[in-house]
């Protein structure tokens, strides 16, 4: 019953369908369901995870072995004993050598002086040592099972984790940034989005007004016709204009419902409707020396230098030794965990290694991650100008805009008011319908201007936002 709830749930959310919905609305929806924004923070949580491996080799390696091995080759036999510590002198061939020493014994009748003797002869010596032994040569499969727990820590690396840790540690700061940037530019996307269907939307408005003028100046004429006043050329002008109007009006409406499954893709749920923005974004009230320090470039080029210049320490590293230790428990036998602390052993030691000649290699990499540093700062120093050039150049865009904004609302009122004076003196008899219709058609094309400006104007607004890490 409860999983049968939470589907229902889970349906009704997905198919839920927003009306009036509002831009911050939108933009958390927009942080819950965008698969780009949630890859983004995967690649963090990756990054995070780097950095606990990185950390984790000061600590060392602790490791379980079991090894479970059966052979009846003679080294091994012979080494699995003595590893059991199970060795006897049989393992060694002394059987074979005693058979020899009997029949000595036999050859000197029991007598001790003729024994030293016949065992002081070369050959009898000769003859005994070069015995092949078979309990040695040949032994019989064994099994063996071998428990080996092992310890190994870097003591001193010349610092090398210490700087490979800070550089992790600093990757995983740019892959926050490197999330913001994501996250920014779906917000962009989103604004944008958002705010272009507010202005179509206007748009349609207004063209609809413009339709329905058409409509009353149809009625005119046709009164006109009637009296003998208008020809039939004059209809079929306005209805010429009509359907013009009316291919402005389907083109906007098809313009705004690609935003809309635009939005909806971006933000991952069903809208029927939005709540109406302002039509002009406003401009972030900061300095431009805030939004350049704010600027998420040059955070990322800032963490670039840094991390370049734990490159030189990491590089310099390669010129001390590595001293590392080691300790090792084990014990073996030929049955699994039998008599394990009878046949244990232990083994500890240290080593220190340190590299005399290596053809310049050192040399070469540390000069290359000088050099790489060097790159970094020059590329720090261009981010500082670059994006102080480019906040500059937004702003005064969107000021120019401004401008323009302005300039195209009188344009469009005043196409408006000529209109309706061309329309008023079409019916005393003073203007042509043609012209009439002139007027009507500048009408719109002030709208539609007016339409461009104000969607490039915001565009330069949430361009400029995306480029501050923000909150």
């Amino acid at each position: 019953m409860r999983i049968f709830i939470i589907l229902l749930f889970s349906f009704a959310y997905i198919y839920a369908a927003y009306d009036g919905l509002t831009l911050s609305t939108a933009l958390k929806l927009l942080q819950q369901n965008s698969s780009n924004i949630k890859i983004a923070k995967f690649n963090e949580k990756i990054a995070k995870f780097k950095t606990k491996v990185a950390k984790s080799y000061n600590y060392g390696s602790f490791d379980y072995t079991l090894n479970a091995l059966r052979s009846n080759d003679a080294g091994n036999v012979f080494g699995f004993k003595l590893q059991s510590r199970e060795a006897t002198f049989r393992d060694f061939g002394f059987k074979d050598f005693l058979g020899g020493v009997g029949q000595a014994l036999q050859m000197a009748g029991g007598n001790f002086g003729t024994f030293s003797t016949l065992m002081s002869n070369p050959a009898m010596q000769n003859g005994l040592l070069d015995t092949s032994p078979n309990d040695l040569n040949y032994p019989k499969a064994r099994n063996h099972f071998l428990n080996k727990f092992t310890y190994q820590v870097p003591i001193f690396t010349g610092y090398k984790l210490t700087q490979y840790k800070k550089i992790m540690k600093d990757l995983e700061k740019l892959s926050k940034l490197d999330t913001k940037k994501v996250i920014n530019e779906e917000i962009y996307q989103t604004k944008k989005t958002f705010y272009d269907i507010s202005l179509v939307e206007n748009y349609i408005k207004h063209l609809k007004v413009l339709n329905k003028n058409i409509d009353e100046l149809k009625k005119i004429i046709e009164a006109f016709k009637e009296e003998g006043y208008a020809k039939e050329t004059d209809i079929l002008q306005v209805e010429a204009k009509k359907a013009s109007v009316l291919s402005y009006l389907n083109q906007a409406k098809l313009n705004r419902d690609l935003a809309y499954q635009y939005l909806e893709f971006l933000i991952g749920v069903k809208v029927n409707s939005i709540s109406h923005a302002n039509e002009l974004a406003p401009l972030p009230k900061k300095s431009i020396s805030d939004m350049v320090d704010e600027a998420i470039d040059l955070k990322r080029a800032k963490m670039g230098y840094k991390i370049t210049g734990e490159n030189i320490k990491l590089k310099k590293s390669a010129y001390y030794p590595m001293i590392g230790a080691f300790g090792e428990y084990s014990t073996a036998d030929d049955k699994p965990f039998n008599d394990f602390f009878k046949h244990d052993a232990y083994t500890i030691g240290a080593q220190l290694k340190w590299n005399i000649f290596d053809g310049g290699k050192k040399s070469a990499e540390l000069q290359e991650a000088r050099v790489e540093h060097l790159q970094m700062a020059e590329k720090l120093n261009l981010a500082k100008r670059g994006l102080a050039l480019k906040i500059r150049q937004i702003i005064t865009e969107v000021k120019s805009k401004d401008y323009d904004v302005k300039a195209k609302e009188k344009e469009f009122e005043f196409t408006k008011k000529v209109f309706e004076q061309f329309k008023g003196k079409y019916k005393e008899g003073l203007e042509k319908i043609s012209d009439v219709l002139i007027k009507h058609s500048q009408e719109i094309q002030a709208l539609l201007e007016l339409l461009k400006v104000k969607t490039v104007r915001n565009q330069k607004v949430f361009e400029l936002e995306s480029l501050l890490e923000g909150k």
